[in-house]
């Protein structure tokens, strides 16, 4: 009988990453995870999304795992697609996200073409959740294909009593209160804090990604049951048992330069902020960072850096490039809040190591949209946190940390910021707002 190391190296993994910054870091750490493992691993992916993780595949890769990469064009200009927009965070507005889906699944043709000459022949497809195509080829090379879940079993479970339940034809509003019905746990949602209900474009492709998903041989996710225990044991039961609990798959990240290094290049140099980390007390630092996705308007940004420096308390903050608009720069640089806050306040315009900066002994809390990835890192960091959920599935991240977990304070909000209409919204947080969640985390 072989033995398991025998076995393992005639496993050959293809692994389908969403062109996404969160779903493409996710899937290295799982494809290197495997690798370390003996796993023979085939990523598919873009030639930007590729250069993205050059510098950590090409590590891995020269430590002796078993890893390539094929990289295929993506069709932006077919699918009205600004040039060079291969990754979600890339895209201009929201309104083009059915076009950017519709692209990543187009890749099916020349990946099926080029699919009998992989060697050895793979044995199976690890795929996200959103890119369709790769069941049809799953079921065409006969290979099994496990779906890869971005977000908690809770929300899984949500989904699932939703689909099967009638409770949202009684909610009469998108911001009435209803119980979500089923549940370990009373937990209280509104219709417009349930992922897809907004977008009615998407509605189609959120069915056929269903369909997908339950056709598939399995799942694997990036939460651990310890965690959540009771929904990942109902989200089990709706996938006859077929539901591997994987995270946190940041953990292997072991070095720095891992940490620092996990998707973009930091827009500053990490010895510098680490020597400013160094400096501070432990468990004083708040590290301020609303994600690679959110569009929060220029009035949005400064009301939550006003409540960074009402707090009184040193901080990180991250602003992302498109939130780093004339406007927001301008009042950091010129009506004095750099000068205000200097010495205590550190700012950093675009992407930052953020498993690097949480794992840090001098955080004490993490002011965070609650995108899954981010509330993940945290648990896994010890870090409590201040939620500040924008949309998608973070209204569900936040109510697990805060009414499940009890590991965090919320900011207070309770609608989310339609993306593309972030300016009819306006200012969802006032500065009072978060001063008072972090006093209250803090102290």
């Amino acid at each position: 009988m072989a033995t398991p190391t025998q076995e393992e190296q005639h496993l050959h993994f293809v692994v389908f990453p969403f062109m996404a910054q969160g779903h493409m870091t996710l899937m290295i750490d799982i494809a290197r995870l495997l690798a370390q493992r003996g796993v023979i691993i085939t990523i598919i992916t873009t030639p930007r999304n590729a250069a993205r993780f050059k510098a950590t595949l090409d590590r891995a890769m020269e430590s002796g795992l078993s890893i390539r990469l094929l990289e295929f064009q993506f069709p932006c200009a077919e699918f009205g697609l600004p040039e060079g927009c291969e990754s979600f965070d890339m895209l201009p507005s929201f309104s083009l996200a059915l076009n950017f889906f519709q692209a990543a699944n187009m890749l099916e043709k020349p990946v099926r073409k080029l699919f009998p000459e992989l060697t050895p022949r793979p044995t199976c497809i690890l795929s996200d959740v959103l890119l369709l195509y790769t069941l049809d080829i799953a079921n065409q090379f006969q290979i099994p294909r496990i779906v890869f879940q971005g977000v908690c079993c809770f929300l899984l479970v949500c989904l699932h009593n939703l689909r099967i339940s009638n409770v949202l034809d009684q909610v009469t509003s998108e911001t009435e209160y209803f119980v979500m019905p089923n549940m370990p746990h009373e937990v209280e949602f509104t219709k417009c804090q349930i992922p897809q209900v907004l977008y009615e474009n998407l509605k189609q492709f959120s069915e056929e990604r269903k369909k997908a998903d339950l056709e598939s041989y399995g799942v694997i996710v990036n939460s651990f049951e310890e965690m959540e225990p009771e929904y990942v044991k109902e989200y089990k039961k709706t996938r006859e048992d077929k539901v591997w609990c994987i995270g946190p798959v940041s953990l292997c990240n072991k070095e720095a330069m891992d940490k620092a290094q996990r998707g973009n290049k930091a827009s500053v140099d990490e010895q510098q902020f680490l020597g400013w980390l160094d400096s501070q007390k432990p468990g004083t630092v708040i590290y301020a960072c609303l994600g690679s996705i959110s569009n929060v308007t220029p009035p949005q940004t400064i009301q939550l850096g006003l409540g960074l420096e009402a707090s009184n308390r040193p901080f990180i903050w991250v602003i992302r490039g498109s939130d780093a608009s004339n406007e927001v720069d301008n009042w950091i640089s010129e009506n004095g809040f750099e000068e205000r806050t200097k010495g205590r306040g550190l700012v950093i315009r675009g992407w930052a190591p953020q498993v690097l900066i949480l794992s840090h002994p001098a955080i004490g809390g993490f002011l965070t949209h609650c995108g899954w990835n981010s509330t993940i890192e945290c648990i896994s960091a010890g870090v409590p946190l201040i939620t500040c959920p924008l949309f998608a599935d973070q209204f569900a991240n936040e109510k697990l940390a805060v009414q499940i977990l009890e590991i965090g304070v919320r900011v207070g909000v309770d609608e989310p910021m339609r993306w593309g209409e972030e300016e009819k919204i306006g200012v969802l947080v006032k500065k009072e707002d978060v001063k008072e969640a972090i006093e209250k985390l803090m102290d």
